[in-house]
């Protein structure tokens, strides 16, 4: 990608207040979530978590351009002033976040790669964090490099499905979010099997808890939960 962008994505789980309000109290409230999340960033998508994981329901992705080295700041600033009116609903589970650069190991860009700021999306997005081992850049270069070409092959193999790495070396757990879209999750979990059977997977120190979500328009994921 030519400029930088910060991806955030926040998953969330409802409230037991939510659910003790009356249906007419939580479809007001899904109304406002529904009118606020758009503003959240340059682009603002909303999927359900639930049922594919237990302990959220829902996640909002915002992409915003970030080149302005202010753009994190205020993006942080305003999602938590906006989220607060959304406590008594909606606790926060997690967060996983990051900004986009070019990649040391693949030059030029890819016909996979995932564009968070265009309008239509897919029907499933999987994200995780992704935390390399000390071994791994005790490596030199050129062994790193051999043992990446091996996983874009592999990717490659799989051109229908879009991929998204962010980095946040320093700025969470975590030194990358990787992001998939797909239209086919079991198709999806054979490249993923096929990626665990490299030589590079025995320096990875952890890549959970992964949140397969599942896209819908907002309004229609919204008012699947009144």
């Amino acid at each position: 990608m030519s400029e930088r962008q910060l991806n955030h994505y926040a998953v969330f789980s409802f409230t037991d207040s939510f659910w003790q309000h009356t249906a007419e109290e939580r479809r007001s409230f899904l109304k406002q979530l529904g009118t606020e999340i758009p503003g959240l960033a340059d682009r603002v998508f909303l999927y359900n978590i639930f049922p594919t994981r237990s302990e959220g329901d829902v996640m909002i992705w915002s992409a915003l351009r970030a080149e302005d080295p202010q753009a994190a700041g205020n993006f942080f600033r305003s999602f938590a002033s906006m989220s607060v009116s959304w406590r008594q609903f909606l606790k926060p589970v997690n967060t996983l976040w990051g900004f986009t650069r070019p990649s040391v190991y693949a030059s030029g860009k890819s016909s996979q790669e995932l564009d968070p700021l265009q309008s239509e999306r897919g029907s499933y997005l999987v994200v995780y964090p992704f935390l390399k081992s000390r071994e791994w850049y005790l490596m030199s270069k050129d062994a790193r490099q051999g043992m990446m070409n091996e996983h874009i092959r592999i990717g490659r193999q799989y051109p229908e499905i879009r991929q998204l790495l962010l980095y946040s070396t320093g700025l969470q757990d975590q030194e990358f979010v990787v992001v998939y879209e797909t239209e086919d999750l079991a198709h999806f979990s054979q490249l993923v099997t096929a990626l665990r059977d490299t030589e590079g997977r025995k320096y990875t120190l952890r890549d959970t808890p992964i949140y397969t979500a599942i896209y819908a328009p907002q309004e229609k994921i919204l008012s699947g939960w009144s």
